[in-house]
């Protein structure tokens, strides 16, 4: 599936500082060690509406992620997934009378506009589900010849008993688990099931859905499956983080980890589980399904797509937050104190706010840190304090390389 444009990404002067970053398995910031090709896969959209803000602050913190490692050296190697076939999919597609193909593709390509205006780089990836279902296939007879998985009624699925490690990426109790599960797409209540929590690897073809053949029967991909398989295919067992927004923790991160696990015998599937808060509007979780969304695309038609990444970068990656007009209002405000502070011919030295934003940065991501110091040089340089020629040039550079943001 073809990508986006990649933004130029200049380069900076000075030492970078190695990326610190939240491990939810562990409940702890880790230094994260990748080695000189750093690689992430970070679970894509299932392309049924446009791209809301809740997408795009998952997608800019972990191109965060990546910066930081180039900045420090590293290639990355990162890989996201499109869920280009899937029940919310279908039944958009059947309310709408579009077809779902149809719908998959001009969301993707909605998408793919909202990321590049927003200057996300780009994965090496890209991978829709309906591209890769041989080797989503492939991986589930693996499991069931390593004797994981069991077929109800035509459909595979991953016996949880056999899953040793399971529980440890989210640390949630079973109650927990059991009510997620169900409101997350599972089907706790199915009868025949061997427990609970066993979750469907492949579901034989029903009337009227899309289906492939397979050494399985005909059918398509389950959930959590897809992302498993992509990301053996494109990175291996171990690699350095695993990103998604909050409510991927469980069951989506947590039944990936034990299908890796069984597949390749190594835990942890993913050195990192890290996970990006969620963004509300008029007082609830932004969703699709309760209709309370602000797309990105329609943003951007009002606004400077820098704005709206200044209002995304405002906030800690982990934090929970409301968007309410006026935050758009303050970050246009920031990126017009900025643009005038570099536009100008000297300034304050920046080796320090270099230094600072790094620091900000390679510490879990502190955005908010680094616009601060911005905001502190550009309102110095402006106030006519600053000799250095050069100075406006850098903090440009810098901006542009460390947060993303073109000015």
């Amino acid at each position: 599936m073809r990508s986006w444009s990649a933004p130029n990404i200049p380069k900076i002067p000075g030492e970078s500082i190695p990326l610190r970053l939240h491990d939810t398995s562990a409940k702890q910031v880790r230094q994260t060690d990748p080695g000189p090709t750093a690689r992430m896969y970070v679970c894509g959209i299932t392309p049924y509406d446009a791209t809301h803000l809740g997408h795009a602050n998952t997608y800019l913190a972990f191109d965060l992620v990546g910066r930081l490692w180039r900045d420090a050296g590293h290639e990355v190697h990162y890989t996201q997934n499109a869920t280009d076939v899937d029940d919310p999919l279908l039944e958009r597609a059947t309310q709408t009378g579009v077809p779902w193909r149809d719908l998959a593709e001009r969301e993707i390509e909605l998408f793919r506009g909202d990321m590049e205006a927003l200057r996300i780089v780009p994965p090496r990836e890209y991978v829709g589900v309906t591209e890769v279902v041989d080797q989503v296939a492939g991986l589930i007879s693996r499991l069931a010849a390593k004797g994981v998985t069991y077929v109800l009624d035509g459909d595979v699925y991953f016996s949880v008993a056999d899953a040793p490690k399971f529980g440890q990426v989210s640390g949630y109790d079973e109650q927990d688990m059991l009510t997620l599960f169900a409101e997350r797409g599972g089907d706790p209540d199915r009868p025949g099931k061997r427990s609970p929590l066993d979750w469907l690897l492949w579901r034989a073809e029903r009337p009227g859905e899309p289906a492939w053949d397979s050494p399985l029967g005909r059918g398509r991909p389950g959930w959590h499956i897809e992302c498993t398989a992509i990301a053996l295919d494109n990175l291996g067992a171990g690699y350095d983080v695993a990103g998604g927004g909050s409510d991927l923790i469980f069951p989506h991160h947590e039944c990936g980890a034990s299908e890796g696990h069984a597949a390749t015998g190594e835990w942890p599937f993913a050195k990192f589980y890290t996970h990006a808060g969620m963004v509300a509007f008029d007082g609830e979780k932004m969703s699709k399904s309760k209709g309370n969304l602000v797309f990105v695309s329609r943003l951007r038609d009002r606004h400077d797509p820098m704005a709206v990444r200044l209002v995304l970068l405002a906030h800690h990656y982990r934090a929970d937050w409301e968007y309410v007009p006026e935050l758009m209002a303050e970050a246009e405000r920031r990126l017009k104190l900025w643009r005038s502070a570099t536009a100008l011919p000297s300034g304050p030295r920046a080796g320090e706010l270099l230094a600072t934003v790094r620091e900000c940065l390679a510490a879990d991501l502190d955005a908010p840190g680094a616009l601060a110091a911005v905001d502190a040089w550009a309102t110095e340089a402006l106030a006519g304090d600053g000799p250095d020629t050069g100075a406006p040039g850098l903090v440009k550079d810098l901006v542009d390389a460390l947060l993303g943001v073109e000015l």
